[in-house]
């Protein structure tokens, strides 16, 4: 059954290839597209297309095909073609001319496109929950490992004393500029495009303002023809989103597959955390946070390929579209798994104490040297090339008393403004309001 049906039969072949993925795929949709038609039928009796009778016909049906979604029961047989013409059919078979009646006044267009802004708008929620989660686990790992010393890096090279406190906290405050990207996605999925149709409007007198506020819509897409526009928009925009917080994610993971080797040794897993050797038995790797990188690597490329997918396209609805549905879906799924799998392992992260205990790390104390002699008087430049010469000349003596005296004033003094920052954001955020 298609819901664009007139009698004609379509090749089984060109059907099968047209179809797609999209039986598989539209389950993701199947609870919205619910919520929308549930939204459309109040609308419709509002304004004397149904009668009272039919629309709670249509409400029982409805919250019945709800219950099978909840229930996982939900299933789209292959005589449908998707997720909208199953739903049509169990409300006709069901109540005759009331599910017949449903789609009066909207296309499978403004359908398609209303079901797709109510999930990328979830999913912008319950991912930015995540984000915000991960964030504070952060700033706690922050706080409780401030006075932990590691040595600071810049072209792979010891460059000068950080510390764990600097290093949790530089993640956290990058995750709420993440979560900027995740904000402005739910404000581009935050349009109601129910009853701009097939990108041309509707000639009955539809009330727009009542499916946006059913819905839970913050704004209603106007223009019929700029509705129709938000598909692929909403899906590149919320890619975009997903590709920078996925960057944060590898450059941590990248970090921390360095930290936990025997070189460096910052860290530890536990070790039901790590994978072995088929022939190595002392072997300990930190699988986990190399899966992580690669798959935050994958998910980086998600904007180019959508963008590759609909950049030539006009205005209008067109069928390329539907592959947005192949490129994204799973990968936003796939996000949402890697944000629990790091909630999951950082906090059982072991940090290892006085790092720069060592005497390989004595050249990171160079700078408070230079510091030292500012302070009796000399001039920084004279006070740079005589610590220089004493490296070069193997009489330099570290100024070790940094980790003592200074630590306190040179990190970890941003922790109170990051969670500052993390309150204002929760304070303005639209995309946290279910929180």
């Amino acid at each position: 059954m298609k819901i664009w049906e007139k009698g004609i039969p379509v090749d089984a072949k060109i059907e099968q290839f047209t179809i797609g993925q999209d039986r598989e795929l539209d389950l993701y949709l199947a609870k919205f597209d619910v919520l929308a038609s549930k939204a459309q039928a109040n609308m419709l009796a509002g304004v004397g297309i149904l009668t009272a009778e039919e629309n709670q016909q249509l409400q029982q049906g409805l919250t019945e095909l709800g219950e099978q979604v909840e229930a996982g029961t939900f299933t789209i047989e292959d005589e449908f073609e998707d997720v909208h013409s199953k739903i049509e059919s169990y409300l006709t078979e069901k109540f005759g001319d009331a599910g017949k009646k449903i789609h009066t006044a909207r296309s499978r267009n403004d359908q398609v496109l209303t079901a797709i802004q109510l999930f990328l708008k979830d999913y912008t929620e319950r991912a930015a929950a995540k984000i915000v989660q991960l964030a504070e686990v952060m700033l706690q790992k922050a706080e409780a490992h401030k006075t932990d010393l590691l040595p600071g890096y810049t072209h792979f090279q010891a460059a000068m004393p950080s510390s764990f406190g600097l290093w949790f906290s530089a993640y956290a405050e990058h995750l709420l500029l993440d979560l900027a990207l995740f904000e402005a996605a739910h404000t581009v999925a935050d349009q109601n495009p129910l009853g701009s149709g097939a990108g041309f409007g509707s000639s009955f007198p539809i009330n727009r303002q009542q499916t946006t506020q059913e819905l839970g819509f913050g704004n209603m897409a106007v223009s019929s023809v700029g509705a129709q526009m938000l598909r692929g928009k909403t899906e590149k925009t919320l890619a975009f989103a997903v590709a920078g917080c996925a960057a944060t994610l590898a450059k941590m993971s990248y970090d921390l597959v360095l930290y936990n080797s025997q070189d460096l040794a910052f860290v530890e897993l536990p070790a039901a955390f790590t994978t072995g050797s088929s022939i190595m038995p002392h072997k300990k790797n930190p699988d986990v946070f190399e899966l992580i990188r690669a798959r935050c690597n994958a998910l980086q490329a998600l904007p180019n390929t959508i963008t590759l997918t609909i950049s030539n396209l006009p205005g209008g609805y067109h069928r390329d579209f539907q592959i947005l549905k192949e490129l994204l879906f799973e990968p936003m799924t796939q996000f949402l798994d890697i944000l629990d799998i790091v909630l999951f392992a950082l906090p059982q992260l072991c940090i290892k104490p006085n790092l720069l205990a060592q005497d390989k790390y004595d050249g990171v104390f160079s700078v408070e040297n230079i510091n030292q002699l500012i302070q009796t008087g000399t001039p920084f430049r004279e006070a740079y090339q005589q610590v220089g010469r004493a490296v070069n000349e193997g009489t330099y003596v570290p100024h070790k008393e940094f980790q003592t005296t200074h630590l306190g004033s040179v990190h970890n003094l941003g922790l109170e403004e990051i969670e500052a920052k993390l309150t204002r954001v929760r304070r303005g955020s639209k995309v946290l309001g279910r929180e």
